[in-house]
């Protein structure tokens, strides 16, 4: 089976990337404000391992909440705290990003997208067992007989990372911040590769 793995650049995705060696790799650029710098490390970690790695710009960022959106306001801030208490979410975010990345698969006559959910993701709906199979059920009813599958989802990132036994140099890849191209260090995603890395190397080392 032909996968295409939804590359964001990030801790796990990167992890997902070196464990199953995909055919292909898709990062969207979809108006986030790292875009940037998760396009730059996910291009590395596929030139280091001589895989096919594609950029799609679809620019969404007129429908974006959160501090991820470029020019983001505090009323994107409230809009959020509205509906959900986390500071970064983007309305559908995951299920756009898997419907493009499907578009892709088609086009190029892959089978399967793959995403790096982790067991920590089900904090939001889109993260959970459920929407993941339903997501897949929905594409089932469409053309292009794509599926879609999470093979870490009942992994923690920590774990995903020491089953895929990737190597310390292709993480320190890994952008994870919300905010800005350069870790802010005080976002949600540059406290969670903090911990995660702290609990890695205490793992693999035995600290």
């Amino acid at each position: 089976m032909k996968r295409c793995l939804l590359l964001s650049g990030g801790i796990d995705s990167i992890a997902l990337c070196y464990w199953l060696r995909p055919e292909l790799a898709v990062t969207v650029d979809y108006g986030q404000v790292p875009a940037e710098a998760e396009i730059e490390a996910s291009h590395e970690v596929c030139r280091v391992l001589g895989i096919q790695h594609d950029v799609i710009k679809a620019n969404c960022s007129e429908i974006g909440l959160g501090n991820m959106v470029i020019g983001g306001t505090a009323e994107h801030a409230s809009a959020v705290t509205a509906v959900v208490p986390s500071p970064e979410w983007w309305p559908f975010r995951n299920q756009l990003l898997v419907t493009i990345a499907a578009a892709r698969c088609v086009a190029r006559g892959y089978e399967q997208v793959v995403i790096g959910t982790v067991k920590s993701d089900e904090q939001h709906r889109d993260g959970t067992i459920e929407f993941v199979n339903h997501l897949n059920a929905l594409l089932a009813l469409q053309e292009g007989s794509v599926t879609l599958a999470a093979p870490a989802i009942e992994m923690y990132s920590v774990d995903l990372l020491l089953r895929s036994e990737i190597p310390q140099s292709i993480l320190y890849w890994a952008h994870s911040c919300h905010t800005a191209n350069t870790p802010c260090c005080n976002c949600r995603g540059c406290v969670k590769y903090i911990q995660v890395m702290r609990q890695f190397l205490e793992s693999k080392f035995k600290c």
